[in-house]
């Protein structure tokens, strides 16, 4: 498994399995940006048919040109202006609704074997039932290389 997302609504906690991580600390003009994308299963299975997460099956975050101190992500934890969560974060939640992150705090580790290990702290507007108070969330996963399996004919 990549990981879990779980969102604290007050009326329920939403559990979205993650089908999908990508992390990279680019170099681009003498700088380096961290590009992120997360992207959740949309299998409901583990979901009630009157859950408030079954009107949104997927969800998808993602940090992009987001300027790093350094290139190695070993150990770094950031802590997201408002700004810079404006200007560097999307969530996509497959539907016509908007959401946005709040309070983005993200810990980045590595386990003796080397794999990097994310946990992303923060709030997310309540587009599920549109109150004035958001929501905090936390995820955590990490980035294994995926490992092809090509079946013989």
């Amino acid at each position: 498994m990549k990981g879990i997302l779980k969102i604290y609504h007050p009326d329920e906690t939403m559990k979205y399995h993650l089908k999908s991580t990508y992390c990279k600390a680019v170099y681009q003009n003498q700088k380096h940006l961290l590009e992120l994308d997360i992207i959740s299963d949309d299998s409901l299975d583990h979901v009630d048919d009157d859950s408030l997460q079954y009107n949104y099956p997927q969800i998808a975050l993602e940090i992009f040109d987001y300027l790093l101190p350094g290139e190695e992500l070993d150990k770094l934890t950031i802590t997201m202006s408002e700004e810079d969560a404006a200007e560097h974060t999307e969530v996509d939640i497959f539907d016509d609704d908007d959401a946005y992150l709040l309070d983005n705090e993200l810990s980045f580790t590595r386990d003796e074997s080397g794999v990097l290990y994310l946990v992303w702290k923060g709030a997310i507007n309540d587009f599920y039932t549109n109150s004035e108070h958001p929501i905090p969330f936390k995820l955590k996963c990490d980035f294994r290389e995926e490992e092809m399996q090509i079946a013989e004919d």
